[in-house]
């Protein structure tokens, strides 16, 4: 990966947008205006350069503007230091999510090789309190941003998991029938957990000092169950009994959870107060922007509503810190005010919503 920034995008019947083209031009860019009007529409659309469901994970047909249901494209320009690539993801009615970079026919997995997205949404703001599942798409983004491979590592080890889980729904007891899956979810399962683990380390490296606005947290995998490939073939064998009864994969890395704890106090995150709990989010995403910089690869980042939910201190830390990282940032916020800080070189725009279709008004 390299620090490709987006230089422009385009939106046909997506969400609120009946069409929209953005021409970013590589600068950082915020979006104003009531709740409803369509801002976080734009960042959904361009999480979409990433693999996966997007900021929202949404279905492919809640994507398509309604009532036409149409389907729906994105086209978008990256552009760096190795030159630019287009890079085209759509979804027509009844079909799957379809990619081309360049051009050319690609996967998902492929986007994460292009240019990290990495995000924070206010429905993050209940990722350490609720449960496991949601922490665990936390960590595999922040470790498919930095090892790449582990996206498809991920859709290989599901794709394994749910044809076993379907065996044990079907009350199969032959073991021949599990022994390939079961090889080949011990295989990549154990790159997924050996991923994690580099992953935090390395965002655990690039966090700040203990004094810093935005708080240092200590991170640790939970549950992870046997790590190593011949460890967790022999666990799955060994569970297909209670698997049979339970009718679902109990055992991998698929039930690890993320644990943090706030630095500064030793206290778990899901202990602290909402505000605590929203600085160490802001800390980890920007944490994990810094060892992308660091290697070179500086990401995109869409903030969400982020600055209104912070104090007038933390709001400047925050935009110094993105400076400080030459990343490309796109955040939203109800009022321009709130984007006071960002910085000469930064875009704003106002986002409308007119006779039911979004509307996009320069407000420089």
């Amino acid at each position: 990966m390299t620090g490709l920034r987006l230089t422009e995008i385009t939106l046909s019947h997506f969400r609120s947008h009946h069409a929209l083209r953005l021409a970013a031009g590589g600068r950082s860019a915020a979006f104003h205006g009531p709740n409803g009007a369509g801002k976080t529409n734009i960042l959904e659309a361009i999480s979409l350069l990433s693999p996966g469901r997007g900021l929202r994970r949404a279905a492919l047909e809640e994507l398509a503007r309604q009532p036409e249901a149409l389907g729906w494209k994105i086209r978008a320009i990256l552009d760096g230091p190795g030159g630019a690539h287009e890079v085209e993801t759509w979804a027509e009615p009844g079909s799957p999510r379809g990619v081309r970079i360049d051009g050319k026919p690609a996967r998902q997995a492929d986007l994460a090789r292009l240019c990290p997205v990495l995000w924070l949404v206010p429905a993050m703001d209940r990722l350490w309190t609720e449960g496991a599942e949601g922490r665990r798409r936390f960590l595999d983004r922040m470790t498919m941003s930095l090892h790449p491979d582990h996206a498809e590592a991920v859709l290989t080890y599901e794709k394994a998991m749910r044809e076993r889980n379907r065996l044990l729904r079907d009350q199969v007891v032959d073991g021949r029938w599990y022994g390939a899956l079961e090889r080949q979810m011990a295989e990549t399962g154990a790159a997924l957990t050996a991923n994690r683990r580099a992953a935090l380390a390395r965002i655990a490296a690039a966090q700040p000092g203990a004094d810093g606005p935005f708080p240092a947290a200590h991170l640790a995998l939970a549950e992870t169950g046997p790590e190593t490939a011949s460890d967790l073939v022999v666990a799955l064998a060994a569970g297909r009994g209670q698997d049979l009864r339970a009718g679902r994969t109990l055992t991998g890395p698929h039930r690890t959870d993320l644990e943090a704890i706030y630095a500064a106090k030793g206290v778990a995150a899901r202990r602290c107060s909402t505000g605590e709990q929203k600085a160490l989010l802001v800390s980890l995403v920007l944490a994990n922007a810094r060892a992308l910089a660091g290697a070179g690869a500086p990401p995109i980042l869409l903030l969400d509503e982020v600055a209104a939910h912070l104090d007038n201190a933390r709001r400047a830390a925050l935009y110094d810190a993105v400076a400080a990282l030459g990343a490309q940032a796109f955040m939203t916020g109800t009022e321009p005010g709130l984007f006071d800080g960002m910085g000469a070189g930064a875009q704003l725009w106002e986002v409308t919503m007119e006779a039911g279709l979004s509307v996009l008004h320069r407000a420089e």
